[in-house]
């Protein structure tokens, strides 16, 4: 089998490309290397099936021939992390919908199947936990620019299963939830990585809000190997599955566990929102568990890395990168 994985040398991107070439498919990356680096990507860039092209889903024509030539796309090019959202919001919504556009174009062209990476962003504020597949949304005023990526990728979703509802182009729509492990930069904001840092370097570690707010978090590795699960079997075609950890945790509770294993003794600073976003425009959800349900009946996956395996690993990575080792 053939992959094309677009995004691939981004943080999840890197370690799906990995895992593909080790179950013995042929895997081809397009990345712009906007938020990706080829760094992540140096274990396999001489893999004999390995092919790494860099540029823009959106430069004319070139995913056309890379498309053509797979067997299976897995789109995973979009905009990284809530700083980035935060930041760039024009550049969220164009590249997030036009990358999904392109592809789901060709893909349709040449009878392709994607599988498509949204987001738990999606469910919004929705107090329904956890959440379900074909539970309702709830997202926030589009005055607050928080829920523009949001809105985008469930503008993306409606895209892909449309293709699917009126061609019978197969797909499958996962929603990943906050996913975790080595080579998950702070850069853009997210909150293991910028905590484990935080903490080997002696410095606050920064909980915005009163952290009482909750995320459940999964190893990359765990992801990885329910992508390729998803994108071999055919009862998941047409469907939305949500992939993640339903472990849940505050994110105060977080910070003091990151404390605990990196043997640090760092403080933590409670930081109001209107402070750590000055321009406005961001709404925090107080809790987001994904509902497991459809993808254990599915596939039979489930996360196998413990949140305090999931936390030592990042502090191994955090440490070789601040060059500590």
């Amino acid at each position: 089998m053939h992959a094309l994985v677009t995004g691939g040398a981004g943080f999840i991107g890197s370690h799906l490309t990995e895992f593909l070439l080790e179950k013995g498919y042929h895997v081809t990356v397009i990345d712009n290397l906007s938020t990706g680096s080829f760094q992540n990507l140096s274990l396999v860039a001489s893999h004999p099936h390995f092919r790494f092209i860099v540029g823009s889903i959106l430069e004319n024509g070139l995913i056309e021939p890379l498309i053509r030539d797979a067997d299976m796309v897995f789109h995973l090019a979009s905009a990284v992390g809530v700083k980035m959202i935060m930041e760039k919001p024009v550049e969220t919504i164009e590249t997030t919908f036009s990358t999904t556009d392109i592809v789901m174009k060709y893909a349709s062209r040449y009878r392709k199947k994607v599988i498509f990476t949204s987001t738990s962003e999606v469910y919004g504020k929705s107090k329904d936990v956890p959440f379900s597949e074909e539970g309702d949304r709830l997202e926030g005023p589009t005055t607050l620019h928080r829920w523009a990526y949001a809105c985008a990728k469930a503008l993306d979703e409606f895209v892909v299963l449309a293709y699917y509802k009126k061609t019978g182009l197969p797909v499958v729509v996962v929603r990943l939830f906050n996913t975790v492990g080595p080579r998950q930069s702070s850069q853009y904001g997210m909150v293991l990585p910028r905590f484990v840092e935080a903490a080997l370097q002696g410095r606050p570690l920064l909980v915005y809000g009163d952290g009482k707010q909750t995320r459940c978090f999964c190893h990359v590795r765990d992801v990885v190997r329910a992508l390729e699960c998803v994108s071999r079997l055919e009862a998941c075609i047409g469907k939305i599955i949500n992939i993640g950890s339903d472990e849940e945790i505050s994110i105060e509770a977080l910070a003091k566990r990151v404390i605990t294993l990196a043997k640090s003794q760092s403080p933590i600073h409670y930081v109001p929102y209107e402070q750590a976003f000055p321009d406005g425009g961001f709404e925090d959800m107080q809790r987001r568990v994904p509902s497991l349900k459809r993808i254990r009946e599915l596939t039979g996956w489930k996360p196998e890395y413990s949140l305090d395996q999931i936390i030592l690993d990042v502090i191994e990575d955090r440490r070789q990168y601040l060059g500590m080792v």
